[in-house]
């Protein structure tokens, strides 16, 4: 079809006008193509533009990813300009952020240069005083706490699902959120999501069973075993 219509529109262009002397392909090399200007190096990308909110760990949410901005935004609210390729953020119309687009899902997106260059910047928010926040709850919301702190390359990566965590037990309860927890730790399910999950569906209520530890495997050439590798 696209190799008909361009025999068509050749002799279309090329077709004398009927009032007047010329054709369409004549005025364009007459006047048109002296005028035209060169195409951009660079491919149009198709752009979509949202507002976001800056955390207090200087990371926006955007598509189930989190990509950071600098610290000094913290609590503002920001625009966010997403490609297929890149994801760029702005303040009062300023660029202050761009990454690469995220693939995974609950990926967080880090410039080092966006952290805060000094400890007092951020006293406000330590991860000491978060599981301080979390030990007014119980013991078990305080080791779940601490456990998701130290499993990220950054504490304040983790200050986002720890807050959400201690919110949960303004809404199911300090009890329900100790028994949570427990069960959390208890089947390494250290995620904010997963708390929710396990408090919506009751799950705190009931008791917890872990699941058997598999028989070792029969001896055989080709297993090696943990010490080959040590």
């Amino acid at each position: 079809m696209n190799q008909a219509i361009r025999e068509l529109l050749e002799k279309l262009n090329h077709r004398p006008f009927q009032k007047r002397d010329g054709s369409r392909a004549s005025v364009f090399e007459k006047i048109e193509r002296a005028a035209l200007l060169p195409l951009p190096t660079e491919r149009f990308d198709m752009s979509q533009w949202s507002y976001a909110r800056v955390n207090i760990d200087y990371h926006i949410a955007f598509d189930h990813n989190f990509y950071s901005v600098p610290y000094s935004l913290v609590h503002e609210r920001v625009e966010v300009r997403s490609t297929p390729t890149t994801i760029e953020i702005f303040h009062q119309g300023q660029r202050v952020a761009s990454h690469a687009r995220g693939r995974g899902k609950d990926q967080a997106i880090t410039q080092n240069e966006h952290r805060p260059k000094s400890h007092r910047a951020h006293l406000e928010w330590t991860p000491t005083r978060i599981v301080h926040w979390a030990e007014q709850i119980g013991p078990h919301t305080a080791r779940l706490i601490e456990r998701i702190l130290s499993e990220k390359p950054h504490p304040e990566m983790g200050y986002r699902s720890c807050l959400g965590i201690i919110r949960l037990a303004d809404r199911y309860s300090s009890t329900r959120m100790e028994a949570a927890a427990l069960r959390a730790l208890e089947s390494n399910a250290c995620r904010l999501k997963s708390v929710e999950s396990i408090l919506k569906n009751s799950l705190d209520q009931q008791p917890f069973t872990a699941l058997p530890s598999l028989p070792p495997p029969p001896p055989h050439d080709n297993i090696r075993g943990g010490e080959y590798f040590e």
